[in-house]
């Protein structure tokens, strides 16, 4: 048994971060909803790598998180559409939802509307800056909650400038940290029967992301200076060029730097690292760094890995994301599962599933990415509407 089954997830979310919270559920068991408006679906459905999907609104951005849930359509500006999610609602353990501003409020649907169906809701919203303070009603993507927060200042150098990450790294935090609230949450209704709204900000995921960070600035006052793929004090700590590439080495410790040293052929200055202070490694940068870079580029990065990772020195070779896919650490995991069903050409084999597993109810597909509406019938019928009350929603376009 999975840690969800029998919970029931409206998923009335957008694009990346909301979707990912509730994908995120929904391969740990949970009957996961998603609501799409019949003339305005989700915006990644349409964003792809390849045309075709693109055309079907199957786009790979929208594959990448909403496996493992079924689909409906709703009109929630008909009078209609907003009686079926009534419904849906009364049913449902949780709903996420990260309509802009306040247009879910003003469509009936705001936390106190939804408690008054069902006191036991779990009401989880999901905004740029959260739904406080005089940004609350300010628009935000991923790209702008990066500049907004000093994360593309604190990730680039000092030659290049303010650099963003490319991933939408913050979009996918902020899911995570939604997931996370509402497993809390769930754990505590099932203590106290209460239900909870749950006010989630990709600003404040962003912070979170950069804990350290964000606690060395209140401390000191100063905000981190972006140093790139360099450390500003530690030669152990950065990218070298190798033969055929670049090498990241993580020789943090002095224990670590020491063991580089004896990889590196350089045994006395090996044994000085154990007994010399910290302070003085950082004041020895130039010299290491000079070292480390000589040694380093007389062989290709594979093997540099290995010889250091067998000496307990963290380091890796820069890979491009299809290298890393490709490597048999990653088949080890089940990080990648396959797509169940897969039929039209382009849809990827395996997708993403959870940074985890468990002894037993691991994380897992069990259904394909949804067409859009593919489950509208089934869940009206599951909810009490004949086929004639469906038919009737269809001609009144509510579905």
């Amino acid at each position: 048994m999975k840690p969800f089954e029998g919970i029931r997830v409206l998923d009335l979310t957008h694009v990346l971060a909301g979707p990912f919270c509730t994908f995120q559920l929904a391969v740990l068991g949970a009957d996961v909803i998603k609501i799409e408006d019949p003339d305005n679906p989700d915006m990644t459905r349409t964003e792809s790598v390849f045309p075709e999907l693109s055309e079907v609104q199957y786009g790979t951005y929208f594959l990448a998180q909403n496996a493992g849930k079924r689909a409906i359509t709703l009109n929630l500006k008909s009078e209609e559409g907003r009686a079926v999610l009534c419904r849906l609602i009364s049913s449902a353990d949780v709903l996420v939802q990260n309509y802009s501003g306040d247009a879910l409020e003003k469509l009936g649907f705001g936390y106190e509307q939804t408690k008054a169906i069902n006191s036991k809701l779990i009401y989880c919203s999901l905004t740029g800056f959260g739904r406080t303070g005089p940004k609350a009603n300010h628009p935000a993507y991923d790209v702008v909650i990066q500049a907004f927060s000093g994360l593309m200042a604190a990730n680039g150098s000092v030659e290049a400038g303010p650099t963003r990450v490319g991933p939408p790294m913050v979009d996918y935090g902020t899911g995570a940290q939604a997931a996370l609230a509402i497993s809390a949450a769930l754990f505590q209704r099932q203590q106290t029967g209460i239900g909870q709204k749950i006010d989630v900000s990709m600003l404040d995921a962003a912070f979170m992301l950069m804990s350290a960070s964000v606690t060395d600035t209140i401390a000191s006052g100063k905000p981190p200076q972006g140093h790139g793929n360099i450390h500003p004090k530690y030669a152990g700590y950065r990218t070298y060029d190798t033969k055929d590439g670049l090498l990241m080495v993580g020789a943090w410790t002095n224990r670590q730097l020491s063991n580089l040293m004896k990889v590196l052929g350089e045994k006395q200055i090996s044994q000085e690292i154990l007994v010399t202070r910290r302070e003085d490694i950082a004041l020895s940068l130039e010299k290491y760094t000079e070292l480390i870079t000589k040694h380093l580029a007389t062989k290709i990065a594979d093997e540099w890995e290995f010889a250091l990772n067998e000496a307990h020195v963290p380091a890796a070779r820069v890979r491009t994301i299809d290298e890393a896919l490709n490597h048999p650490q990653v088949a080890s995991r089940q990080v990648l599962q396959s797509n169940p069903e897969v039929h039209l050409k382009g849809v990827p084999e395996k997708l993403v599933v959870a940074a985890f597993s468990y002894q037993h109810g691991s994380p897992s597909l069990d259904r394909p990415p949804p067409t859009m509406g593919e489950h509208t019938g089934e869940i009206l019928s599951e909810i009490g509407y004949s086929d004639e009350e469906i038919a009737e929603l269809l001609g009144a376009k509510a579905i």
